[in-house]
């Protein structure tokens, strides 16, 4: 798609590509690492795809300074996006933040932004393993 075209898709749309992404390429990692038997797989998954992880990583990210104003744009748009409903177990914030993770990952891969789409997914990765231990 044309970066204009991706630009018009509603955020709620945008993160529901970026949450199939993600779960690629987190999917991707666990079975190239070898450190995950099969059988916990999904297990593994879930710390990476948490909507308390997501948010953790969009902190970092920001601290960081590691969004350009666009991909900050796109994460604004979708926190603020009305999804809705929110699981019981998860803060409002925290979910929202989650979702605009998601927006920024499906923004770039809708709009072959692929390289920075890497960037960002290892390092959202990298930083959920480095934390792993410390919860």
């Amino acid at each position: 798609m044309e970066a204009g075209n991706v630009k018009q898709l509603k955020s709620l749309a945008l993160a529901y590509m970026g949450d199939s992404v993600y779960e690629i390429y987190v999917r991707q990692h666990l079975i190239e690492s070898g450190k995950v038997r099969p059988q916990h797989l999904h297990q593994s998954a879930v710390q990476f795809v948490s909507a308390i992880s997501q948010a953790k990583v969009v902190k970092h990210w920001q601290d960081a300074g590691l969004l350009t104003d666009e991909e900050e744009a796109v994460l604004r748009r979708g926190r603020n996006a009305k999804s809705g409903s929110v699981p019981k177990n998860t803060p409002v914030q925290t979910y929202r933040y989650s979702t605009g993770f998601e927006a920024v990952l499906g923004f770039l891969y809708l709009s072959e932004q692929i390289e920075r789409l890497e960037e960002l997914t290892a390092s959202a990765i990298q930083f959920v393993e480095e934390r792993s231990g410390e919860e």
